[in-house]
């Protein structure tokens, strides 16, 4: 049995060398390859994923690289742990919410209880380069579900993880409970060991491959449940896809990586840009004229991702409530304490004093029915982060 200690540890990284502000790295041009050492992140895909290098158990040189699209590659790894301990560092890519650093859209949006995680709602497609040698390491989906729908901190219901393959002498967390299992056309070993205060529960393919597509992550959730190693009542917090590094590594790569959820994978939107001290409202792009729909038939949730001294991040979506579509959006509402938003993605904005006037990009100009868009942000606040209460989009008040 080998330990593998909390995923704590690499988020942990992430908070304390930026400060707790910048957890959304925007490096450069997305067309620029952007190198990510110790636990630097990049959004990439538009904000869609999140790259993470989060080497949490080595201080060795180990470094990866990506273009921003949904893809990385392990540049170079001096890591050298020994194979009966824990691994070095995890290097992946996510959608979700990782120790409160959320992408946009997908799974950030809308959190997915367990209960309601039906086979086929999430599915998750990955490619990958393997490279093989006197490397030692894993391909492992990181699927964590939390007690609540948002958290800032360590999951605390369970971890599930899903090995596509390995190389050298390393093994899952705990011991095999079930051998020679098929979940979702896929046959595997089962493992499973408590943490301190959560269950982890490993997927292990019987037979190794590099790439996966459409794996469905509520067949394996609820075949967790029926072993009694998750709950209905938790929530889908993120799907994390990377390598675990405990010998070398270099040439590893993710070549491509989605999550669908309802059958479609998030639009992409704007890269977001590091929290900034002094923001610099810009101006809004021309919107279509808005036609059709009651615009007063929609709804709108505001949520604090996540916070910090003198800043956070925080994020809108917009519900189409009626029966025809709303084609353009102009979303206000006023802040109640002295925030000041610093970047924002999905939309437009500029603010005057307290009220924000965010219109809609131009791929996400309408709202089907029964559809929704996402605006996030960061921003500063000296005083007061108070949560806003009342919204209004073209001009007809939200519920």
């Amino acid at each position: 049995m080998r330990f593998r200690p909390s995923f704590a540890a690499g988020a942990i990284a992430v908070l304390t060398m930026a400060g707790g502000a910048a957890m959304l790295t925007n490096t450069g041009a997305r067309a620029a390859t952007t190198t990510l050492c110790n636990s630097q992140t990049q959004s990439v895909a538009g904000g869609t994923y999140i790259v993470q290098n989060n080497e949490w158990g080595s201080s060795a040189s180990e470094c990866i690289t990506t273009d921003g699209n949904a893809d990385f590659t392990v540049a170079n790894s001096a890591i050298s742990n020994a194979t009966n301990g824990a691994p070095g560092g995890y290097p992946s890519i996510y959608q979700g919410c990782h120790w409160g650093a959320c992408s946009s859209g997908g799974l950030t949006s809308t959190p997915i209880q367990v209960s309601s995680l039906t086979p086929g709602k999430v599915t998750t497609s990955w490619s990958t380069t393997q490279p093989g040698g006197s490397n030692d390491y894993d391909v492992a989906y990181d699927i964590w579900f939390n007690r609540t729908p948002t958290t800032t901190g360590q999951p605390n219901c369970t971890e599930l993880m899903v090995w596509l393959n390995h190389n050298g002498p390393v093994q899952p967390f705990g011991s095999t409970i079930a051998s020679n299992v098929t979940v979702g056309g896929h046959t595997y070993n089962i493992w499973e060991g408590a943490q301190s205060s959560w269950d982890t529960i490993s997927y292990d393919m019987t037979s190794g491959t590099t790439s996966v597509s459409n794996l469905d992550v509520g067949a394996l959730a609820q075949d967790a449940v029926s072993r009694g190693y998750l709950s209905s009542s938790c929530y889908l917090i993120d799907v994390e896809a990377g390598f675990e590094l405990w010998q070398g590594g270099a040439g590893l790569a993710t070549n491509s990586f989605s999550v669908s959820v309802n059958g479609s994978a998030p639009s992409p939107s704007p890269t977001p840009a590091s929290p900034s001290p002094s923001p610099t409202p810009t101006s809004p792009s021309p919107s279509p004229t808005p036609t059709g729909g009651s615009t007063s038939a929609c709804s709108v949730a505001y949520s604090l991702v996540n916070s910090w001294p003198g800043g956070f991040q925080g994020q809108v979506r917009v519900s189409n409530t009626g029966s025809s579509a709303i084609s353009g959006w102009t979303l206000r509402w006023t802040f109640p304490g002295d925030q000041k938003i610093s970047s924002l993605w999905n939309g437009s904005y500029t603010q005057s004093g307290e009220q924000v006037t965010v219109t809609n990009a131009p791929y996400n100009a309408t709202i089907a029915p029964g559809s929704s868009v996402t605006v996030g942000f960061t921003g500063t606040y000296t005083s007061s982060d108070a949560s806003p209460t009342a919204f209004t989009v073209n001009g007809a008040a939200c519920t």
